[in-house]
């Protein structure tokens, strides 16, 4: 699927989310309701995907948890926040540079 219409499909499923359960509720139940939405889609999406992390000798298998993969390109993180913190946005940007490394180690 087109990045543009997978983008797409996720912010209508959100927008139709938030339209109907509103604001002030835990991130897991935005969580199942966006995976449900998006299953509804027929679009596929894996939920709780770990991803691990390798230091030194130490691999950590469990290190890190994605919210959702979207057909296997779209992160979705999903957070309850009156705002997000620069923090937020640098977990997703470690997401990306731990999910660049292993594609290049088993190329």
């Amino acid at each position: 699927m087109d990045i543009n219409i997978l983008t797409g499909t996720i912010l209508d499923a959100c927008i139709k989310i938030h339209t109907t359960i509103g604001p002030g509720c835990f991130e897991r139940v935005y969580e199942e309701a966006l995976y449900y939405e998006l299953i509804k889609r027929n679009t596929l999406v894996e939920r709780q995907v770990l991803m691990p992390i390798i230091y030194e000798q130490l691999h950590v298998e469990d290190a890190y948890r994605l919210d959702l993969l979207v057909e296997k390109k779209l992160i979705v993180e999903i957070k309850s926040l009156e705002r997000i913190a620069h923090v937020h946005f640098k977990q997703v940007m470690t997401y990306f540079e731990i999910i660049r490394l292993e594609e290049w180690s088993t190329a």
